[in-house]
């Protein structure tokens, strides 16, 4: 017999790296998941920019589950730019943003004003979600 659980993992902007966030969900279902996210709370009031489902598996031979399904990243709201956009309305603060983007082959970014300005690579696959922000 294979067991299979279902999760949501809800990132919010932390210090260095993103504050994660992980809940057992029915089912991987955006509807309730963006109602969870009204929910979490991270250090410093951060509340989160995004998820992502997982499914953890393991049959009775398995010691431990392994993650056997992930989503793409679901963003809450945000503003998308392509580079040439960041390059031109580009300040003296966008000069590292830029040099990320232009190294590591990066077409998208997404910011994300929900709790703290925060800015990711924004995939091909990933979706972003009608969300409002404390800016609206």
């Amino acid at each position: 017999m294979k067991m299979k659980v279902h999760f949501v993992t809800f990132y919010s902007p932390g210090t260095f790296v993103a504050e994660e966030s992980v809940k057992p969900i029915p089912s991987w279902d955006v509807e309730l998941a963006k109602t969870m996210a009204l929910g979490i709370k991270e250090r410093y009031g951060a509340t989160p920019y995004g998820f992502r489902f997982s499914t953890r598996s393991r049959s009775e031979e398995d010691l431990d589950s392994r993650v056997t399904a992930e989503s793409p990243r679901y963003f809450l709201g945000g503003t998308v730019e392509t580079l040439a956009e960041v390059k031109a309305r580009a300040t003296t603060r966008d000069s590292i943003l830029i040099a990320n983007m232009e190294n590591n082959g990066w077409d998208r970014c997404i910011t994300n004003r929900n709790s703290f300005t925060s800015t990711h690579v924004l995939e091909p696959d990933d979706v972003v979600l009608d969300w409002p922000s404390i800016t609206d």
